[in-house]
This record gives structure tokens, sequence and C-alpha cells, in this order.
């Protein structure tokens, strides 16, 4: 059955927990479709994990139109959310809803994800407003990362808690059909859930939440350059391709690959005729 902002609601009434990744890319996509996620983020992660950068901040709206096509084209099922980059809602309301248009209608997402709480309130109601879904991301945004003087754990003390406690009422004031919460004490994540009527998604933010989303190249082994504490390994696909690789290489030299079987033939008559 196609997702879409209802069943998302629907879920958290149910109390049916939701389950999101991150794609980038068509066959990805069918993949995660196929094996029944609820939702796939093309996450603005595609920067550090897709295009080499240190963090998020570099990624322009081409760069994100360019993957929300394709994971687009992938996805029969599951709820596609397009991930506005830094710079693309918070220069103006025009700009936001502007963007988060060409998100839907040249990316084919079925809605759109930005950073922030109460600083965002009047965007994220301009552009529900015009019939876009927003899901909303509160807690370690990474493109506030130089604010916060690196990836570090929010909520940690009682004024910053209820900051954040106060971001998911403004959001949910705002229209939002769900909250990303990231990076936040599991305790928080469970007042902020019990909250809101919305549906709460998790990414380090523990067990309570409605939902649990994590970027795929975490779980599966294939980003290394750091892992977060609070990704959990799913298997070693970086490995199986690494070898996989080296095999390849490995044939190749010795004449092993391509075998007759991966080759085609011609009859030897006409072979004779061409010398």
């Amino acid at each position: 059955m196609k997702n879409n902002i209802s069943t998302f609601l629907e879920a958290k009434q149910k109390n049916e927990k939701l389950t999101m990744l991150t794609a980038y890319d068509y066959s990805m996509a069918k993949i995660m479709d196929n094996s029944g996620i609820n939702g796939i983020l093309v996450g603005d992660s595609l920067g550090m994990v897709c295009l080499g950068y240190k963090d998020t901040l570099s990624v322009t709206m081409e760069d994100m139109l360019h993957h929300i096509k394709a994971v687009s084209r992938g996805s029969e099922n599951a709820l596609v959310v397009g991930d506005m980059p830094f710079m693309s809602y918070q220069t103006s309301v025009y700009d936001a809803v502007k963007n988060a248009g060409r998100i839907i209608q040249e990316g084919g997402a079925g809605a759109v994800k930005l950073e922030g709480g109460s600083t965002v309130y009047e965007q994220v109601k301009v552009i529900v407003k015009a019939q876009i879904p927003v899901m909303g991301h509160i807690g370690l945004t990474p493109q506030s990362v130089n604010m916060f003087g690196g990836f570090k754990i929010q909520g940690k003390d009682e004024l910053k808690a209820k900051d954040i406690i106060e971001d998911a009422k403004k959001l949910e004031d705002a229209g939002v059909f769900s909250i990303v919460l990231e990076g936040i004490p599991y305790k928080l994540a469970k007042i902020i859930t019990e909250t809101v009527s919305v549906p709460t998604i998790g990414i380090g933010a523990g067990k309570y939440c409605d939902g649990q989303i994590l970027v795929y190249q975490d779980m599966l082994g294939l980003f290394t350059d750091f892992t977060p504490k609070f990704v959990k390994s799913y298997g070693n696909a970086g490995e199986v391709i690494r070898t996989a690789f080296e095999d390849y290489i490995k044939e190749v030299k010795n004449g092993i690959f391509p075998s007759e079987k991966h080759s085609f033939n011609i009859s030897d008559d006409i072979i004779k005729k061409l010398y």
C-alpha cells in the first residue's frame, strides 16, 4: 500500500512503529521500497556519504533535485521525503515555498523536510498552506553544525531541553505531519513523543520515538569515515563489496574473467574469412 502522510499519522494513533531509511539513487530506492519500508528520506546527508563533503552545508538545491528525482523513480510504495538544503528556506518565506515546490513538482517527492523549530515557524506554516507536506527536524540539526560547535548531543540541560520541547510544539502548530528528533537524550524524546500528536522519527533519540531512521551507508558499513554511537550494523556490505572488487581485479589480471560463458560466439567459418 502506498504510504503517505495519512498512513504516518494513523501509525501513531495505532501505536505502530514507522520505519525510514535514507536513499540517494534509483537502485537502492527500489530495493528499500520492495522491502516494505514506510518512508525514504533523500537527505542532504548525501553531501557527506555520496559527495565527500565534510558536512551538509555545501549541498545545493540542484544536488538535491538530481537525487530526489532518481529515488522517486525507484519508489512506488514508500513515502519519499526530500530534504531542503542549507539556505534554500532560511533566506525568506518566498524562497522556502518556491524551493519546497520544486522538490515536489520537479523532484516527484511526496513531502519535504527542513531543519529548525521556532525559527522556521513561518516558513513551515506557509509551505503547508501551499499544500506541501512538511516533516520537521529538531535537536541535533546538521545544518547548524557551526553554531553547535560540532556534531554534539542537544538538550542535555534543562533550558535547552525545554527549548526543544517548545520547538516540537511550534512545529506541530505550524502543521508538520511528523518530526525528526536527532541526537537528543532518549527520555527527552519520550516526553516530546507523548506531547505532540504527530509521529516522531528518531535518529540517535532512543526507542520511545514513533519511528526510526538511519543513513543506509552507516547501517551497512559503506561509510567508514566515522560511525555515530547510535548506529547499529545490520551487515558489513562494505567488506562484501571490497572483496568482490578484489576478486574481479584478480580474475581479470589472471585471464579468468571473462570466460567463454561470458562471451558471445560466432561461426568459425565466418572467422576464417576474416583473416
